[in-house]
């Protein structure tokens, strides 16, 4: 657990990595794992008003005024933290629709955006035998920076689902990493079975894996199922995150599903992200 922090932060450069995906880089940020999570806060399109919340007087928490101009936020998992420039990279899926995505489609260096949080971190200990990784663009960034972290040799095993091939980046590792990538090939996000056809099919190794999948809430409904229910894995070590929910803006990852077989699931970043990465 962390101290919020509230801090207002300007972009200091803009690349697009792929057809869809956009990497800010903003000045200024702490974080300390590859899954924390922030809430960014966007300007009012049409003003372009940044409006922010407060901390709370305890330190634990946000307030948010109660009347106009109300702050617009999303949630996103980082991308990148360099601590010795001081910078913070976030990706944004470019789908053409909600405030998010139209920010980071005309972002540029000079521009600026709200970012609160870490509240917390979930910080993932490298001595299980191998992990499973899978999620959507959502999940790109704290896959990505996992597997930067992993330990030399590790075995891996990653499923990335993107629209097609030209979204398919270049990830770097030490790890023994067998890297998947799954294509809708025109059809919609959160729609289909990807990636539970994908989690099904793996063969799983011997020893204690650590597992991290995350993405469209409904789309992974039957993975947290089949993991936690037909498997029997443990939900310490097998994390399957909903990070957006298709016709929910701003969904709060916080917020409890329900699953089939009666268990609360943490629910999450619309395409941060981010346990958000990219956003919408």
């Amino acid at each position: 657990h962390h101290d919020i922090a509230v801090r207002t932060l300007e972009v200091l450069r803009v690349r697009r990595v792929t057809p869809r995906m956009v990497r800010v880089t903003l000045d200024g940020f702490v974080d300390r794992s590859p899954a924390d999570h922030v809430k960014v806060f966007f300007p009012e399109p049409d003003t372009g008003q940044l409006a922010l919340p407060r901390v709370a007087d305890d330190g634990d928490g946000l307030e948010f005024p109660v009347e106009p101009p109300f702050p617009i936020s999303r949630d996103y998992t980082t991308r990148r933290f360099d601590p010795v420039a001081g910078e913070l990279d976030l990706d944004f899926v470019l789908h053409g629709r909600g405030v998010a995505a139209r920010w980071a489609e005309r972002a540029e260096p000079g521009m600026r955006l709200g970012v609160a949080g870490p509240s917390g971190s979930i910080v993932v200990p490298w001595e299980f035998d191998w992990y499973l990784f899978a999620g959507d663009e959502t999940a790109l960034p704290a896959v990505a920076r996992m597997l930067e972290d992993l330990p030399q040799g590790v075995p891996a095993k990653v499923f990335l689902l993107v629209d097609d091939a030209g979204e398919q980046e270049e990830l770097s590792t030490r790890a023994d990493a067998e890297i998947v990538w799954l294509h809708r090939d025109g059809l919609a996000r959160g729609e289909g079975d990807f990636l539970d056809e994908a989690v099904r099919g793996v063969d799983f190794l011997p020893g204690l894996p650590f597992v991290w999948v995350a993405g469209e809430a409904g789309e992974l409904r039957p993975v947290r199922r089949y993991l936690h229910r037909e498997l029997g894995l443990h939900r310490e070590y097998t994390d399957v995150d909903g990070f957006w929910k298709r016709g929910v803006v701003g969904l709060d990852h916080h917020e409890p599903q329900g699953d089939e077989d009666g268990d609360a699931a943490p629910a999450d970043n619309a395409p941060a992200a981010q346990r958000r990465s990219a956003s919408n």
